[in-house]
């Protein structure tokens, strides 16, 4: 049966998955399997600064740019400064291995986060998992130089199981000065499961006034969800028309929703435990509820 909603969905929160190329490979985790052989994806510059108009013009309130490691696009900085100048609040998700001085410029604006990834305290261990010498020097680095700039920093700590020092990391982080760190367990979408990716590994709130754009242009019900598209803005669609579609509302239908859920928060992102049904829950899949 065809779903077809009367008018586009309520978008709050955005994602702009701008690029699949990326320092690191993750090789054991990666959900968009990004790495340096990636490339930028289809999507024009003019498309994308398209659709964030389009998105503003929806109502949404954040917009997330996120890779890959987007910095590494060559419109990063044309996007960024495009979304503050129509003054909605955008969060980059970097790895934060290389910052310029004009990135810096950027995340220091007021409508400005950056959030990344640490997974260890130790650096061996940290550097193992994303598969490059020297991450994580480069990462805690620059989340300490983005602290003393007084840029808003979030902190993300995967856990993949086997004895890491997740907890440990996630101390470390807050020893540091970082006020947001959040604690999650791996999902098994891209390089973390060797079969199809099931939607009983989503939070269960996918799709709730969010949505993603991936590099091809495909419209996901988030991140981590990419497997569940609903059409594409590629070649002029509009974001409204894709959110219309019947396509959408049967995308979003097949994310389980987890009892009690409300739509994801404005600060909602990969590896976010702020996806619970309660501020401070990890945000468990669906399957373990």
């Amino acid at each position: 049966m065809t779903i077809a909603p009367e008018a586009p969905a309520p978008l709050r929160f955005l994602s702009l998955e701008i690029t699949g190329r990326c320092q690191l490979t993750c090789p054991s985790h990666c959900y968009a399997q990004a790495g340096p052989t990636r490339g930028h994806g289809t999507m024009a510059l003019g498309d994308w600064l398209r659709i964030i108009d389009e998105a503003v013009a929806l109502g949404a309130t954040t917009l997330q740019v996120i890779g890959g490691e987007p910095t590494l696009h060559p419109g990063f900085t044309e996007l960024v400064e495009h979304a503050l100048r129509l003054g909605v609040n955008v969060r980059v998700y970097s790895n934060l291995q290389r910052i310029r001085e004009d990135h810096w410029a950027l995340f220091e604006h007021p409508s400005a986060t950056v959030a990344t990834t640490v997974y260890s305290d130790e650096p061996a261990e940290h550097d193992a998992i994303t598969a490059r010498r020297g991450s994580h020097a480069a990462t805690v680095g620059n989340v300490a130089e983005a602290l003393r700039r007084g840029v808003s920093v979030h902190v993300a700590v995967v856990d993949l199981g086997g004895g890491q020092r997740a907890e440990e990391a996630r101390a470390a982080m807050l020893a540091l000065g970082v006020r947001s760190v959040h604690l999650d367990r791996v999902r098994p979408v891209g390089n973390a499961t060797d079969g199809l990716p099931s939607a009983s590994a989503l939070c269960g709130r996918c799709g709730m006034g969010k949505a993603a754009v991936l590099p091809d242009g495909s419209v996901a019900v988030c991140e981590i969800g990419r497997f569940l598209t609903g059409g594409s803005v590629a070649g002029g669609a509009s974001l409204a028309a894709v959110l219309a579609d019947g396509r959408w509302a049967e995308a979003t239908a097949r994310v389980p929703r987890r009892p009690g859920a409300d739509p994801c928060p404005p600060d909602c992102a990969p590896s976010n435990d702020t996806c619970g049904p309660s501020k401070g829950d990890t945000c468990n899949p669906a399957e373990d509820l």
